[in-house]
């Protein structure tokens, strides 16, 4: 007498716990990757807040400020103002700097505060030259003692890219070029937005970070999605075997 097989009877999965194991491990990754964008959005959210909140403030003078640099972080795109001379020896120029589409430099140079201190200021950016070999066109800087109103603005947030002479590294940049020419400045540098002279006020300045949120909640969602598709997927094939 033959047996025989049921139609309806199942097949028995093969590596269940391997199967499961591995819809685990991805299940836990995508929550991983959907609290990593929100935290990335809640950081960029109170960023956002403290730049908005900072720039509208009232100017405040440079001398109202003691200790700018232990506290830089506190001042952060804070508006100041500061009475001294440009350093016409010490100008450097950042490469790899674009504006509408176009390639150009952002002017760096020394500020020596009527105090003492000394510190970089972002003149703003320029465009390059037709060539390689041609200089850029940079603004002429008035001479004797002038006033600045601009951004603080910390050394390791400086802008991205590649002095002439100095090669980018971890460090800050403002760090480097001080140790390369043997200066000490403080440990900010500030953005200018405008002085006591009309020529003073940059083209182009130094522009803000784009203040939007960003996609990263978005992002999280996304993550968390993915996260029960694994789950129903893993339940899925078990059910069908």
């Amino acid at each position: 007498m033959s047996l025989k097989q049921n139609p309806d009877s199942k097949q028995k999965e093969s590596w269940p716990i391997f199967k499961s194991l591995v819809a685990l491990l991805l299940f836990v990754l995508c929550l991983w990757g959907a609290q990593w964008q929100y935290q990335r959005g809640v950081d960029r959210h109170e960023r956002n807040t403290v730049i908005k909140e900072r720039i509208t403030q009232q100017s405040i003078g440079l001398d109202q400020v003691p200790n700018l640099s232990s506290t830089a972080q506190s001042y952060e795109w804070r508006i100041v103002r500061a009475l001294g001379e440009f350093d016409k020896d010490q100008q450097i120029l950042l490469r790899n700097r674009y504006f509408e589409g176009k390639y150009g430099f952002q002017v760096l140079t020394l500020f020596r505060v009527t105090t003492g201190e000394k510190f970089w200021v972002d003149r703003g950016w320029v465009q390059a030259g037709e060539t390689a070999l041609t200089k850029p066109s940079i603004p002429s800087l008035p001479l004797g003692q002038v006033e600045i109103e601009g951004r603080v603005r910390l050394d390791s947030s400086l802008p991205r890219g590649a002095f002439f002479a100095i090669s980018s590294s971890g460090e800050g940049i403002v760090s480097k070029l001080n140790a390369q020419s043997q200066l000490e400045t403080e440990k900010y540098y500030i953005d200018l937005i405008s002085g006591s002279l009309p020529q003073l006020t940059p083209d182009v300045p130094a522009q803000l970070p784009e203040l939007s949120d960003g996609p990263h909640m978005a992002y999280a969602l996304q993550w968390l999605f993915f996260s029960g598709l694994i789950i129903y997927g893993r339940i899925l094939i078990r059910r069908t075997r």
